[in-house]
């Protein structure tokens, strides 16, 4: 079963990554997903500066964009890995091996197979 972990950081450093994990620590971590077998994607955003948000007026009528990210949370999105493992429980583990959740968090969720 295929799960996503996205990667919050709680921080950023000046350089754009999360306090506490070097760039080592990913370099680990993504050999280990790909020595196991379970990786099936993943990839590390960009700086926050080159987001844009897009939203759509309710009645469609107009879209509005506005640079940077917009939400209601102090953590940041910073990448994600897809990964095939048996199991809720096997995610759970990748999970908490990953470097952001050291710092941060790290969200599992299932992706939907449409079909099944």
């Amino acid at each position: 079963m295929k799960y996503l972990l996205l990667m919050h950081a709680s921080a950023v450093t000046e350089q754009g990554g999360a306090p506490g994990c070097e760039p080592a620590d990913w370099m680990a971590y993504d050999k280990e997903v790909r020595d196991a077998g379970v990786f099936v994607s993943g990839e590390s955003l960009a700086d926050l500066v080159t987001a844009t948000t897009v939203r759509v007026a309710a009645d469609g009528a107009a879209t509005i964009t506005t640079d940077g990210p917009f939400a209601e949370t102090r953590e940041l999105l910073g990448g994600f890995y897809v990964l095939d493992v048996p199991d809720l429980d096997a995610a759970l583990d990748w999970a908490a091996r990953c470097p952001g959740a050291r710092d941060g968090s790290v969200v599992v969720r299932p992706i939907a197979d449409f079909d099944a």
